[in-house]
């Protein structure tokens, strides 16, 4: 068993590479210098439980002070979707919103959503306007303008 570790380390190196490239966030690039090392290590018969606590350190280390500075240098930012900018406007009910029968959806800039009443009790039927007055998930609250 010893004589393949130096292929799964390489084989998990190529794994992070895969699937960094897949996400292209600076999510898993940090395993692949840790698991070289662990390669190298296995290389020179170095035990098991070395290699893994090498793998384990290298990059922990390299998330915690690595990763902020590439972010930095490369300008990677969050991204924010605009469903927040929905947050104050107007939509028009095109299904009837009912919360006890877990239904309802409103159009707004031209996208339909599915919504709820922001009060349980309230029922809005198709055409009537509301304010959208918070998002849970993927659904609209919204509410009669008082």
């Amino acid at each position: 068993m010893d004589h393949f570790l130096p292929f799964i380390w390489l084989l998990v190196a190529i794994i992070a590479v895969v699937m960094e490239a897949c996400v292209a966030s600076l999510v898993s690039i940090w395993f692949v210098p840790a698991a070289l090392i662990a390669m190298i290590l296995a290389f020179c018969s170095v035990p098991f439980w070395i290699q893994l606590s090498v793998f384990l350190i290298i990059s922990v280390l390299l998330i915690v002070f690595m990763k902020p500075i590439a972010k930095k240098v490369l300008g990677v930012k969050h991204i924010a979707t605009n469903a927040d900018s929905l947050i104050g406007e107007q939509a028009i009910v095109t299904e009837e919103i009912n919360n006890l029968e877990a239904k309802g959806q409103v159009k707004i800039r031209g996208q339909f959503w599915t919504a709820r009443a922001y009060d349980q009790s309230k029922i809005y039927t198709p055409g009537e306007v509301l304010n959208v007055v918070s998002i849970e998930g993927v659904k609209l609250i919204c509410k009669k303008s008082d």
